[in-house]
C-alpha cells in the first residue's frame, strides 16, 4: 500500500493517522506541493485533480481523504473509526463535514497562494485569513464538541476518525498562530490524542519529506 502526500498537508495527515491507527503497514510517497510536483503530468496521471493524498493499494486507486478513510475503514475494520449505530457514525461524519468541507479547503494551499498571486496579499495576510476561518468553524465545533466528548476524544467511546480530522487542523491553527485558548474541548482532545503513538508516528514533523530542523 503506498500513500501520496506532503508532510504538512492536513488532508495526507489525517490518513497518516488513520493508517497507524489500524496498524496498516504503507509506504510514503511524498509529492513535494511546495516544488509543484502535483501539478506534473505524472502525478496528474496518478490524480488528475493534482491534490494529495492519493491512496494506492494494488490496482485501487483512491483520492479524497473522507472516500480513503472510508475504505480503510471497510478492507481494515478492526479497530472501527467509524463509530457503533447509525447515530454514532452520522456524528462522526457530522464532525468531518465541519473540518473536511468547512474548515479546511478555505484555507489550502492553492487558495492561499491565489490570496497571494490574485489580492497582493502577503505572509501576514494569508495568515489572518486563516485565522479568521479556523475561529469560525473552531467556535462552533467547540460549542458541539463541549456536549458530547469525554476531554479525551471528539466523541465518547473512544478514537474516530473525528479525531484524525481535528488533530491536523489544530496543528494548522497553530501554525497560522491561532490562540486556542478559546477553544478548551478542542486543545484537551489535541493533547490527549498527540500523545498517542499513531498520532505521533503521523505528525509532519515525523515525516520523510519534513525539512530538516
Amino acid at each position: 500500500m503506498r500513500l501520496y502526500g506532503y508532510y504538512r498537508s492536513s488532508a495526507s495527515y489525517r490518513i497518516r493517522i488513520v493508517l497507524h491507527a489500524k496498524q496498516i503497514p504503507f509506504e510514503s510517497v511524498p509529492v513535494l506541493l511546495n516544488t509543484g510536483e502535483h501539478r506534473e503530468a505524472d502525478f496528474r496521471k496518478i490524480n488528475p485533480q493534482g491534490f494529495v493524498p492519493v491512496l494506492e493499494d494494488g490496482d485501487t486507486v483512491i483520492a479524497q481523504s473522507a472516500a480513503i478513510a472510508e475504505y480503510l475503514e471497510e478492507t481494515h475494520p478492526s479497530p472501527a473509526l467509524l463509530g457503533g449505530d447509525a447515530a454514532a457514525r452520522a456524528r462522526v461524519r457530522e464532525i468531518l463535514g465541519i473540518i473536511g468541507s468547512d474548515i479546511h479547503p478555505i484555507q489550502n494551499l492553492r487558495i492561499l497562494q491565489y490570496l497571494r498571486s490574485e489580492f497582493a496579499q502577503d505572509d501576514e495576510g494569508v495568515a489572518h485569513w486563516c485565522r479568521h476561518w479556523i475561529a469560525q468553524g473552531f467556535a462552533a465545533l467547540e460549542s458541539l464538541l463541549a456536549s458530547r466528548s469525554d476531554g479525551r476524544y471528539c466523541c465518547d467511546g473512544g478514537l474516530t476518525l473525528a479525531d484524525a480530522w481535528l488533530i491536523p487542523q489544530a496543528y494548522n491553527a497553530r501554525r497560522f498562530g491561532l490562540d486556542l485558548q478559546a477553544y478548551p474541548t478542542i486543545t484537551a482532545i489535541d493533547a490527549h490524542c498527540t500523545s498517542l503513538q499513531a498520532f505521533r508516528a503521523a505528525h509532519p514533523d515525523q515525516q520523510n519529506d519534513a525539512p530538516a530542523t
